[in-house]
């Protein structure tokens, strides 16, 4: 699409990288379900040798991607943490990652299990205070692995403060966006070298794809992280890119529905007795509402809350008896889901670390979709009934 760059969040979304067909005229980009392409002569072709180095279905989704987040290029994976082990793979023995300490399991898993093995050097620091972000810089750091709103917390770093620091030491930055999406925030242009996203999530929506993408701002990492791409050959399928290139069709509309329904729920959530904090960056008790005005479109749609009592039990027995959220891991998608952290996304973390970032046994994860907001509300009503603490349990004894 000509002009991209002029158009507005919601006709990027519907039209940027995506062109009629030339063959046939269709208006939806074609799955290109092929493995090889037809040469002329050797070495004498249309642009396409290998669907593992090219394919017109995954190049328009990258193009795409690009567009909506104001980037050089965007380049695709498998998975989210397909394209997180990319931007690792840029690195080398002994270089230091320094990442939030309040992130995703398996980002932890990744770098912990994974990649200090191979000498990677990981720092977990809590990236809101920008003076612990300054002094863990040192001549070995390489890259900031930024998580905002991190997961399941929703903390939020400043990503300009952040960047501007690591821009003064060398260092590179990567912001992993998927609690956003492009449509609540544009990395790149806060001073971000890089952004990665589990597509999985808000990009697709409907939980029906796996996928993961970096976008990049400049030639030099789009070329890097191709080369990776091209090497390591953990792509996406065509039909994969089809369908998440389908579903940012709607971004825009989906995560509007899904934050005003976020909003209101983390509302009703604070006033009730059996909840005792709620985490979402659009509630005005939350530490950094100013930052989330100012950064972000809007303050999500995913909220964090813990049960009175810090009771695990308390936790499960809500979980269990949700009839609208389901109980599932994952997010992002149009329908509600209802998870525990502890167990669930961040089981790989040891205990005393996520308590260190306030995830305790009793937190409750919700990813709010766009289902009536009444209906929302209701089940949640009708499951925190079923919770019994100590003095529900004295006063029907008595």
């Amino acid at each position: 699409m000509k002009k991209s760059k002029e158009h507005k969040f919601a006709t990027k979304a519907i039209h940027a990288g995506v062109d009629p067909d030339p063959f046939s005229g269709a208006v939806m980009t074609p799955i290109y379900q092929t493995s090889t392409y037809a040469q002329e002569a050797p070495g004498v072709h249309k642009g396409y040798e290998y669907a593992r180095t090219q394919n017109p279905t995954r190049q328009a989704l990258e193009a795409n991607l690009a567009a909506l987040e104001d980037g050089y290029d965007a380049i695709c994976f498998a998975s989210g943490m397909a394209a997180m082990d990319a931007v690792l793979r840029l690195f080398n023995p002994g270089d230091e990652i320094i990442l939030s300490s309040d992130l995703y399991g398996g980002s932890y898993r990744l770098m912990t299990k994974v990649y200090e093995k191979y000498g990677l050097v990981s720092k977990f620091i809590d990236m809101r205070d920008l003076t612990k972000v300054e002094a863990a810089i040192t001549p070995k750091s390489k890259l900031l692995w930024i998580e905002t709103p991190t997961n399941p917390m929703l903390q939020l770093t400043d990503i300009q403060a952040v960047c501007a620091i690591a821009k003064k030491h060398e260092v590179l930055t990567c912001v992993d966006n998927t609690f956003a999406s492009p449509y609540l925030q544009q990395p790149l242009k806060m001073g971000a070298d890089m952004v990665c996203h589990s597509a999985t999530k808000y990009l697709n929506g409907h939980s029906d794809v796996i996928l993961g993408a970096v976008v990049v701002n400049d030639k030099k990492l789009s070329d890097d992280l191709h080369f990776v791409q091209n090497a390591v050959g953990a792509i996406p399928g065509p039909n994969d890119c089809f369908l998440v290139l389908r579903g940012i069709k709607t971004l825009h509309v989906r995560v509007k529905q899904a934050c005003k329904n976020a909003k209101k729920i983390a509302k009703y959530l604070v006033a009730h007795p059996k909840v005792r904090n709620v985490y979402y960056p659009g509630l005005k008790t939350h530490p950094q509402y100013e930052l989330a005005k100012r950064q972000m479109r809007k303050p999500g749609a995913m909220v964090s809350f813990d049960m009175v009592g810090d009771s695990y039990e308390a936790a499960k027995m809500m979980m269990s008896n949700t009839e609208v959220f389901t109980l599932a891991e994952s997010l992002g998608g149009v329908e509600s889901l209802i998870g525990h952290p502890a167990s669930m996304t961040h089981g790989s973390i040891p205990k005393e670390e996520r308590l260190k970032t306030g995830l305790t046994d009793s937190l409750v994860r919700l990813s709010v979709g766009i289902e009536h907001l009444d209906d929302l509300i209701a089940d949640l009503e009708q499951a925190l009934k079923e919770v019994k603490l100590p003095e529900d349990e004295a006063s029907s004894i008595s």
